[in-house]
Formats: C-alpha cells, structure tokens, sequence
C-alpha cells in the first residue's frame, strides 16, 4: 500500500481540482470499496453507493499533506483537510432543508445544532474538519455566505454555520492552524455530485478508525417501489473505535488482524478514542421530528461494526430531507408532504446499512500514513480481511 509519509510536498488545490473533474463526470473512485472485496452487506445501493445519490446533495474536500518527521508546531507535518457536504449543491444558502441532530456521545463538536433544533432547517452546508479548525471553517462559511449574497449580503445580519469535527491531533501538525478559509471555501466551490473520494481525504485525512488507517467513507440505499422508492445517502468521517471491538459483516476481524498500536502511548484495545461525525440525507419527505429519528439510527449503524460510543468519543450525527423544497418561505404559508410515521421503517433500516457500509468503505479506501514524530498507522490490510471473512463463510464469491 501507499505510505503518505514521503510526500513532502501536495498542492492540495491540484489534486482537488483533478478529483472534481473526474468525479464530476461520474467515474468511479480508483480506490477499491468494500464491495469489491466481496464484502456483504444487505439493503440495495443507488448508482454511486453514495450521498450523493440523493439527488442535488454534493460534496468537496479540500485535503492538506506536507512534510515528514518531528513535528515543528506551525510547520508540520500536515495531515488534515476540509469536507464539505451541499444538500442542494450551490443553492444550499437559498433553499433550506429540514433537519435534525443527535449527539449519541458528546465528547466532540457540531456548531449551529442549537438553531437546527429549534428550527428544524439546515441552512447551507455541512463543514468537517479538525478539531482545532472549527473556527476558521464556521467563519469561512459566513464569509462564502456573504460574497455569494453579493449585493444582497446586507441581509445576512447573521449566520449560524454547521461544523462538525474529529481530532486528528496524531499523524497532523493540529496545533498548527495550517486549515486556512481558503481551503474551507475551495471544498465548497469544488463540491460536485456523483462519485465520492473516500479515505484519507478532506476533514478525514489524519483519522484512525478502530485501530486502523480512518477517514472519509459514503454509502447509499434506494427503498423498493412499494416503499416509496427513496434514496437515502450517508457519509462518515471516521475517527472512533478499538481494534478490539471492530466487526465487519459480523465477523471479529480486529481480533483476528494483527497490526501495530496505532497510538504508542494507549494500546487500542483499552481504550476508545476519537470521533465519529455522519451525514444522512434523504428525498424522503420527512419533517424534522422525523429527522431526528432517523438520526437516532445512525447508532445502530456503527453497533453493526462494533462501537460501543465511549467516553472519549464523540459520536455527532445529523440527517436532512431535500423533499419540500421551498418549505422555508417566510412570505406565504407553505404546503407540505410527510411520509407517515407507520411507514418510516424501510428509511430506518436504510440508514442503518448505509451507516454501516460507509464506515468500512472508509477503512477499505484509506491508505497507511506515517504523521508527525514519524507516527504510523497501517490500513485495514485487504487479503487479511478477506481471509477472515473467507474462514467464517462471509465472504462473497
């Protein structure tokens, strides 16, 4: 596999820019998914087993790498990066979405959820990155907000912005700043739909995921026609779990995988460390109450492969609907559709697979990273886990 550590130079501007443009035109990712392994998983994906599947939903990285060796805070080495998710691409700011968060282990952060609750609108994009680069990413939004207001930027008297992060404070340089709003607004503007880059990219780009190389993962489900036909999309960024505890398709693989501490100081299997942040999205049309059940969900998604949510995880989710367009008019009273409780169960469960499988794809794109003081992280090795899988009758042909 790859090792990132001798890359001591990327313009995160041309490999953003040359991701866009294939991805754009709806090419497949270069990088295997766990599908092509033979993993199995239930449910029925859409075209791009992805969010964007969920028609308008697009999605950007902005992914910073530089520098190797001892870490010289300010100046290396950078493993970090910005992800952005659109739930109506380019028109986010002027069509929101219903939506709704849920925090099923608080050790983390996902500014404006306070406004998203009380009103039940998203009202522009979802922003991930590092821990210690909300701040720049949630003003960078604001100032994205206003240039593209332009004239009409005297209306934006404030903004709320949604930023979520994960601490990727072992392989990155996170005391460094080095995530600048440029790099925030350029994963924006490159938002594009179709095929999603998965793994060490973006937000996702310095993460460890149970005891292995993490990031950046999306999956997707379309319900059957007697269930509406409806898509729903999830994306990951991936920082949480113990090697201890991962599970693939039911099978124990962590235990069964040998592979270095990816944290010299803790062993994994003693303790939980990290995050995790999911995005759902859905045509469905659901009302935020519903959105917050579907939220819910997502912790059945990640009790699938293992997680057991710990203390020092910060498990953050939120969900949004595209359906009801127009719903946030203020000038006229608004007429909407809802799906009926009795029949939210197919979305349930299609949440739950998609979390499920966007968590692996993310540990199966991911590639081995040696960060800063030369810490090394290996991925998920593919052979190894089909071996395992293969022993236990899990395996597809």
């Amino acid at each position: 596999m790859r090792d990132f550590s001798r890359w001591s130079h990327v313009l995160f501007l041309t490999l953003a820019t040359v991701a866009t443009a294939s991805f754009a035109a709806g090419a497949a990712p270069e990088k295997p998914r766990a599908r092509d392994l033979g993993i199995p998983f239930d449910g029925t994906p859409g075209r791009f087993n992805a969010i964007t599947d969920v028609a308008g939903v697009t999605v950007g990285h902005t992914t910073l790498i530089s520098g190797f060796g001892k870490l010289q805070v300010g100046h290396g080495p950078v493993r970090t990066g910005v992800t952005a998710v659109l739930p109506r691409g380019q028109d986010a700011l002027s069509n929101p979405v219903f939506a709704a968060w849920f925090a099923q282990n608080g050790n983390g952060e996902m500014t404006g959820t306070t406004w998203v609750e009380e009103s039940g609108f998203l009202e522009g994009p979802v922003m991930i990155t590092n821990t210690h680069s909300v701040g720049v990413v949630r003003d960078a939004v604001i100032q994205w907000r206003v240039a593209r207001a332009g004239a009409d930027a005297t209306g934006f008297y404030w903004s709320l912005p949604v930023v979520a992060e994960t601490w990727d404070g072992w392989l990155n340089d996170i005391n460094g700043f080095h995530v600048k709003p440029e790099h925030a607004l350029h994963a924006l503007d490159s938002a594009h739909a179709g095929a999603v880059e998965e793994g060490s990219v973006g937000g996702g780009t310095g993460m460890i995921c149970n005891g292995y190389k993490g990031g950046i993962g999306s999956s997707s489900r379309v319900l059957s026609a007697k269930d509406g036909g409806y898509t729903v999309g999830v994306l990951v960024q991936c920082n949480y779990g113990t090697r201890d505890n991962l599970r693939i398709a039911g099978v124990a693989v962590g235990r069964e995988i040998p592979a270095p501490e990816p944290y010299a100081f803790m062993p994994s299997d003693i303790v939980e460390r990290g995050s995790i942040i999911v995005v759902v999205a859905t045509d469905a049309p659901l009302l935020a109450h519903q959105l917050k059940r579907l939220a819910h969900r997502v912790t059945l998604g990640l009790g699938r492969n293992g997680s057991i949510s710990g203390n020092g995880s910060g498990d953050i989710f939120i969900a949004f609907s595209t359906a009801n367009s127009g719903a946030a008019a203020t000038e006229h009273v608004v007429d909407l559709k809802m799906l009926p409780n009795d029949s939210l169960d197919p979305v349930f469960r299609a949440t739950v697979e998609a979390t499920e499988e966007a968590i692996v794809n993310s540990m199966v794109a991911a590639q081995d990273m040696t960060g800063v003081d030369d810490h090394r992280v290996i991925a998920l090795p593919h052979a190894a886990l089909r071996a395992v899988l293969k022993k236990y009758g899990r395996l597809v042909p």
